[in-house]
């Protein structure tokens, strides 16, 4: 099963999230227009392409941390394509559950990636809906895209284990394949604000799996795992398969994924060699609550 969907950037219900802290001392950032800046002096330029970079240089691992400016453009390409279609709907669908009564709703996506994800949810929100979007990853790539490509979106470059938000601001995290720090996630929401997370299942491209690797590790178990200071709303499994026409496509997907480097050399040439390939896509969407101390899952 193969679907289009491609979000029009044209009266888009998002605007910049606003309440920003500084990556330094956790004060309250000011916008002055050209910058961001704190109480203590700590000051943050804006890009040209209008995203902020809030990632400290002494608490990078790397010189360029998060996916290359090639991967970034292949999982772009391959997004755009629809292949993830059901999985977006299905993300909007729970992100955007109960927030009818909020005047602005303040949502985050850890680890936007080219903000694809978020691209989607404007498209999805009612017109009369107002939301206030951040984007955040820590490849200075992938958000140099997501500005280019939505400057209704305020766009960050940051990192999720000290996220530069101010605390209690958001009524919705996602994080999509990503790295989750959640004692990160439950400072920044509010009481009873979600965590949407997509976690891929078991069969998740095992074609592809099957191809590049000589055998394949037993599936992680991702169910039934609530992280402290959450408690399970709901689960949904998204499956599917969507078929891979060419040799590019074929590539692009291998790009996005780890599997890039965990393959050996040979795996990727068996990659390379393919015309075609339908594959399964087997998702978890996971809803999680914030709680108080108190509380006890239910």
């Amino acid at each position: 099963m193969t679907e289009f969907f491609s979000a029009p950037l044209s009266d888009t219900p998002s605007v910049p999230f606003s309440a920003l802290a500084c990556p330094l001392d956790g004060a309250a950032l000011t916008d002055s227009g050209a910058s961001w800046r704190c109480e203590h002096g700590h000051n943050f330029d804006v890009a040209r392409q209008g995203y902020l970079h809030l990632l400290p240089v002494q608490k990078k691992r790397s010189r360029e941390p998060g996916d290359s400016k090639e991967m970034v453009a292949a999982r772009h390409r391959f997004l755009m394509a629809g292949h993830y279609a059901p999985v977006a709907r299905a993300v909007s669908h729970a992100v955007l559950d109960g927030l009818a009564s909020q005047p602005t709703p303040g949502i985050l996506d850890a680890g936007c990636g080219e903000g694809y994800y978020l691209r989607q949810l404007a498209t999805a929100a009612p017109g009369c809906q107002r939301l206030a979007v951040l984007g955040l990853d820590i490849s200075k790539w992938a958000i140099q895209s997501a500005a280019k490509q939505d400057p209704s979106v305020r766009w960050v470059v940051g990192s999720n284990a000290n996220l530069p938000i101010l605390s209690g601001t958001l009524d919705r995290v996602l994080c999509m394949f990503g790295f989750p720090v959640y004692s990160e996630f439950a400072r920044v929401l509010h009481k009873d604000g979600l965590l949407i997370q997509l976690d891929p299942g078991p069969a998740h491209l095992i074609e592809l799996r099957e191809v590049i690797y000589p055998s394949l590790k037993p599936a992680r178990d991702v169910t039934g795992k609530v992280p402290a200071g959450f408690a399970r709303v709901g689960a949904t499994t998204i499956r599917y398969t969507t078929d891979i026409d060419g040799a590019d496509c074929i590539r692009d997907l291998l790009s996005m994924t780890p599997h890039l480097y965990r393959a050996n050399a040979e795996g990727r040439a068996r990659a390379a060699a393919l015309s075609s390939l339908n594959v399964t896509i087997d998702v978890e969407l996971v809803t999680l609550r914030k709680t108080t101390e108190t509380e006890t899952e239910t």
